[in-house]
């Protein structure tokens, strides 16, 4: 399974905007600079995060975007699913019954057992993505992987870009 560039802007966009103060926003434009990531590809993924309900769009030239729920609220599924959609990654279909010297209906009534076991692990990856918040993941960046460089950095782009809601 492939998930697009978009899924992990998203996700770190996410992140970011659960370190925000309170009444705090960031521009897509601050966000995009901090990843290293153009503004208009990252734009439309914070569009799709805005219309699942994950982040709020303040508009105007001082708006921005800040969580529109807590972290502990948002998992990594809603985020993917934000992003990529909620279809599965593998559609069957049926092409079993293509080609030369097709079988009789009767060998279809069972559902494809390939489409069958790709579906359950879906639902196993699902279920993975679903059980992680932003807020854990945050809490085991600075548990775990941080000797203080990780926190600064953040600190830094707030300092830089930090709005306020008016």
């Amino acid at each position: 399974m492939k998930l697009g560039d978009g899924v992990e802007q998203a996700i770190h966009s996410v992140s970011v905007l659960a370190g925000l103060p309170e009444g705090g926003l960031l521009s897509a434009a601050a966000l995009a600079e901090f990843h290293g990531v153009s503004t208009s590809y990252l734009l439309k993924h914070l569009q799709s995060l805005s219309r699942a309900g994950i982040v709020k769009t303040v508009p105007g030239p001082k708006g921005g975007y800040l969580l529109a729920k807590p972290a502990s609220k948002i998992s990594l599924l809603d985020v993917v699913l934000a992003v990529e959609g909620p279809e599965p990654a593998f559609r069957c279909k049926e092409i079993r019954r293509n080609g030369p010297n097709p079988l009789l209906d009767k060998y279809y009534r069972s559902p494809c057992q390939i489409n069958a076991a790709m579906l359950r692990a879906e639902q196993a990856y699902r279920n993975e993505l679903r059980s992680v918040t932003i807020e854990q993941i945050n809490a085991q960046v600075l548990a775990n992987d941080d000797d203080g460089a990780i926190l600064a950095r953040g600190c830094k782009l707030m300092d830089m870009h930090l709005r306020h809601l008016s």
